[in-house]
């Protein structure tokens, strides 16, 4: 055929991404209309090994049309378009080479643009921005991928698309700082050019499942602050919704900063439909009353259906339902007869006997389960297990109720599916890095039916094994790049539904009659609450996930909920992107799903940009017409699903068809039950203000708080700059000789920053209990001094070995990276419990540049910088801490200064003159503390009782 002529013409071959093509398989099925010869023989061989390549490098594209094959000139391309998977890049980016990645929305980016971008590199938070229209009047910053998608939607649905200046999302819990440069780089955009009508900023966002509302709006209202005259001579207006954890405060902030600085500031919550406001911001719709004087406490109140408003074409009556998509555990049990099993209902994934297993140290997402079971009338916990290859066994405690309880926690995935056989979910926490290997280990046992994957950012070749895999045995997956599922009264995963007060207001503690569906697990949390306040509540809801590739698809989980006789109508949220949405609309018209559907596509304001937009989802990207938000919404209505005309009219869709369901006596309300309590958290009460504490000790020998450690009172940095010096001293009693200024120097810098560390820490907590017990100095620093070892203050030996071992033995980082984490052990100097990538440890930039600066060999601390750069790149508080940067510099000082033999060099790090440098150091601190206590004439030290935890063997 033509140059370009594929469609109708292409031998197509569909295969599994991992399966291997040797090139007698591509002969005999692709190449069948090739002449048999050496041209068809090489060609064979050429494809075959393409697809090697395909494989092997990652692509998510590849595409060569037309080639020319000829014995002269072998097989030459004349055209050829591939793309890479960019998530890909920690696996082969050695190969790919130095990449230079497309700019997103296919241009430039401005300054403002690449700032953003920049901020957005250094922080596990999300901080996206792209200007859109400079010169409009309707400017946004919204909270969350999903929403910022419905919020640029609605916008551009109601005929203000020629007027959005911006897109773009924070999200991720930034910190204070963050949003304080992402506001403030807004409101210096947008006050660049005036117009007579004035402008509008919309500050919006859904439910937020762990985010600190008010936390966050502290940097947008500083930024308001700092702003108020360019926004008072611009004429904006600034409306305000948002919900999550504590928003009753962000949103008082808000309207106390308008008062304050004479900018009008409207603000809703959660009692608000999540894009009202724009209708409200634009003069479309007028305000409620509650607009300028937001109530704190949201209505929870479910408003009842108004049979008055039923929709005129009634709701049909739903026909039996079709064989739904069936976990393993349900179809192995009517296999092999076990009763028990059997039981366990094929169309639902969990129940009120749900137990699973977390994968990965999160703590948090384990307690926020346990509290939601607890308000749910669970009789035991839905955790079992957790399992973190990177520690040996033990147990953590967490709340139930008010009480505690302990779950243990395993090394071995292996030693906790057979020590809790009724496990059969696992939530996987692992990072986007280790996630394929920690599933797959996963698929290997036969209890386990379901599989949460979160992680976001999952190679496509290693999601598509994972999904074959999967589907081979039966198992359910959900994700990747998710927030879970929820099933009302029965189990959640992880923080799906965020805090207990969005539980509480979004009555998820009991089971309603609506199931949805969802890509983006943010507005997950806004559905929940949708659906809440225009229904009796929600069955079940799952958000599969935004990455191009999910799990499961939305006519897997729709045709569960169509066979499940509790769920009386369907909610379905996608977006831009993919085809999913047209596999629903066939099973409607087949006769498979019967049952009411509410449904609508986010994306439909991609069509007012000239060219290709991603959106906040790896998978929110049209590639064609028929991928559109508007096409699958055209679609999906002409299937026979309740589309509104725009996400605004959501939520009042499904009140319509909730309605006359009712009105049929398809759903039966029945009376509220009793609004669960659960106690708050203390550390939550405490940020709220509503408690306080004594404290347990008083130092006033140093403050580790700030950003700079202070040695009674006086900063870091100018002990330095007032030069004293030990350095020279230490030279000669220890090393026997004299070293060079740089290194003396630095000496007297490990001296000066491991002095002390505050009273917390366990040597400075010894020494300041004996000496309060009356004990003379040498006994109170000793009790400090014994508490030195491999937890505490010992990892400087351990670093300097395990790195320069390394390195002597030619590993990569990469590969020193791996066999760390293959043999379960921590990396040594390689972490910090508050320090991050965004909150750098002061103590390591001044011994790093100094090092860089003044040593004439710093092979080994450059090593473990790039060991730093693959660890951060999993979490950002795997930084290379202090211990980590003193005993890979000392080891290039040593080394490098021509004051040692490489023997010598060796063997001083051996005898541990490196641990010594830290005991000298911390003994200058703990004679500190000793001599405070003393002055400040404290009485003898008893712990509170109430700070200790009893059980018995029982327990």
């Amino acid at each position: 055929g033509e140059a370009g002529e594929v469609g109708g013409r292409a031998v197509k071959r569909l295969g599994r991404i991992d399966d291997t093509r040797s090139a007698q398989t591509v002969e005999e099925r692709l190449l069948v209309q090739v002449a048999a010869g050496a041209v068809r023989t090489r060609l064979a061989q050429f494809i075959a090994d393409l697809f090697e390549f395909y494989h092997t490098m990652f692509f998510s594209y590849l595409e060569i049309n037309p080639l020319v094959v000829s014995n002269e000139h072998g097989i030459v391309p004349l055209d050829l378009a591939a793309k890479l998977d960019q998530t890909a890049e920690f696996e082969v980016g050695e190969k790919w080479g130095k990449m230079e990645w497309p700019a997103p929305f296919g241009r430039r980016a401005t300054r403002e643009e690449r700032y953003i971008q920049s901020l957005d590199e250094k922080t596990g938070a999300s901080l996206k921005l792209t200007v859109l229209n400079p010169n409009g009047r309707v400017w946004t910053m919204v909270a969350g991928g999903g929403a910022s998608v419905v919020y640029a939607d609605t916008i551009t649905d109601l005929g203000f698309g020629h007027e959005l200046s911006n897109y773009g999302e924070y999200s991720g819990d930034p910190s204070e700082a963050l949003t304080y440069e992402y506001a403030k780089t807004i409101i210096d955009l947008m006050t660049r050019t005036q117009r007579p009508e004035g402008k509008v900023l919309i500050i919006g966002g859904g439910i937020a499942n762990f985010t600190n509302v008010a936390e966050t709006f502290k940097g947008i209202v500083r930024a308001l602050t700092g702003n108020k005259d360019k926004l008072i001579a611009t004429g904006v207006q600034v409306w305000v919704r948002r919900g999550g954890p504590n928003y009753q405060q962000g949103l008082k902030a808000m309207r106390q900063c308008g008062e304050h600085i004479g900018v009008p500031i409207h603000v809703y919550g959660p009692e608000t439909h999540i894009t009202s406001v724009v209708s409200y911001a634009l003069g479309l719709v007028p305000p409620p009353d509650v607009g300028h004087h937001h109530h704190a406490a949201a209505t929870t109140a479910v408003a009842k259906a108004d049979v008055s408003e039923a929709i005129a074409n009634p709701v049909p009556t739903p026909a039996p339902a079709p064989a739904p998509l069936t976990p393993r555990s349900a179809a192995a049990a009517a296999a092999t007869g076990d009763g028990k099993a059997a039981a366990k209902e094929a169309f639902s994934l969990f129940s009120k006997d749900t137990v699973c297993a977390v994968y990965g140290m999160q703590p948090g997402a384990v307690q926020n389960m346990l509290d939601f079971d607890h308000v749910c009338g669970r009789k035991t916990p839905s955790v079992s297990a957790m399992i973190y290859p990177f520690s040996g066994n033990h147990f953590q405690k967490f709340y139930w109720g008010a009480s505690e309880v302990l779950i243990p926690v395993y090394q071995k995935m292996e030693e906790a599916f057979r020590r809790h056989p009724a496990i059969d979910t696992l939530v996987n926490f692992a990072s986007f890095r280790s996630v394929f290997q920690s599933v797959t280990e996963t698929l290997q046992y036969s209890q386990i039916r379901t599989i949460a994957i979160i992680a976001e950012g999952v190679p496509e070749n290693r999601t598509k094994s994972i999904i074959r895999q999967a589907r081979e045995k039966g198992v359910v997956i959900i994700g990747p790049a998710t927030v879970g599922g929820i099933a009302p009264g029965c189990f959640r995963i992880g923080n799906t539904g965020g805090m207990i007060d969005n539980i509480i207001s979004s009555k998820l503690y009991r089971p309603g009659s609506v199931a949805y569906v969802s890509r983006s697990g943010g507005m997950s949390n806004e559905l929940n609450n949708i659906v809440s306040r225009n229904s009796d509540g929600v069955c079940e809801g799952v958000a599969i996930g935004g990455d191009r590739y999910p799990g499961t698809v939305f006519v897997d989980h729709l045709l569960r909920y169509e066979a499940n006789p509790r769920v009386k109508m369907l909610v379905l949220l996608g977006e831009v992107g993919g085809v999913d949405e047209y596999d629903v609309c066939e099973a409607i018209k087949s006769g498979k799903l019967t049952k009411p559907l509410v449904a609508w596509c986010m994306g439909t304001c991609a069509s007012i940009f000239a060219y290709e937009v991603q959106f906040g989802h790896a998978g929110a990207l049209a590639r064609g017409q028929m991928e559109t938000a508007a096409a699958k919404n055209a679609a999906m209505r002409a299937a026979g699903a309740h589309v509104p005309k725009s996400f605004e009219d959501f939520g009042s869709t499904i009140r319509q068809v909730y309605t006359q369901l009712v009105k049929q006596g398809t759903i039966v309300e029945t009376a509220e039950p009793d609004t669960p309590t659960i106690p708050m958290d203390y550390s939550w009460a405490q940020k709220l203000g509503l408690i306080r504490k004594p404290t347990s000790f008083i130092t006033t020998v140093s403050d580790e708080r700030g950003e700079e450690l202070v040695y009674a009172g006086v900063p870091i940095s100018r002990v330095f700059e007032e030069d004293l010096g030990v350095g020279g001293v230490i030279a000669l009693l220890w090393f026997k000789r004299r070293l060079p200024r740089y290194a003396t120097k630095f000496i007297e810098m490990v001296l000066m920053l491991c002095a002390d560390h505050g009273a917390a820490v366990a040597g400075a907590h010894n020494t300041i209990v004996t000496t309060r017990a009356g004990k003379d100095l040498i006994d109170s620093l000793v009790a400090g001094l014994m508490t030195i070892g491999p937890r505490f203050g010992g990892a400087i030996d351990g670093a300097a070995q395990q790195f320069s071992q390394s390195y002597d033995k030619g590993w990569s980082p990469k590969h020193f990276v791996n066999e760390m984490r293959n043999s379960g052990e921590l990396i040594p100097g390689i972490g910090h419990r508050v320090k991050s990538v965004q909150n750098p440890d002061k103590r390591v930039t001044l011994l790093r540049d100094y090092a860089l600066r003044e040593f004439p060999n710093t092979d080994l601390l450059k090593y473990a910088l790039e060991v730093e750069k693959l660890t951060t790149a999993k979490r950002a508080t795997l930084i290379l801490n202090v211990d980590g940067c003193i005993g890979t510099s000392f080891v290039d000082l040593l080394r490098g200064s021509g004051c040692f033999t490489r023997e010598e060099a060796d063997s001083f790090i051996d005898n541990g003159c490196l641990n010594g440098l830290f005991v000298l150091a911390r003994s200058i601190g703990l004679i500190g503390h000793y001599l405070d206590q003393k002055r400040l004439k404290q009485p003898l030290y008893r712990h509170p009782w109430d700070d200790i935890s009893y059980f018995d063997d029982a327990q």
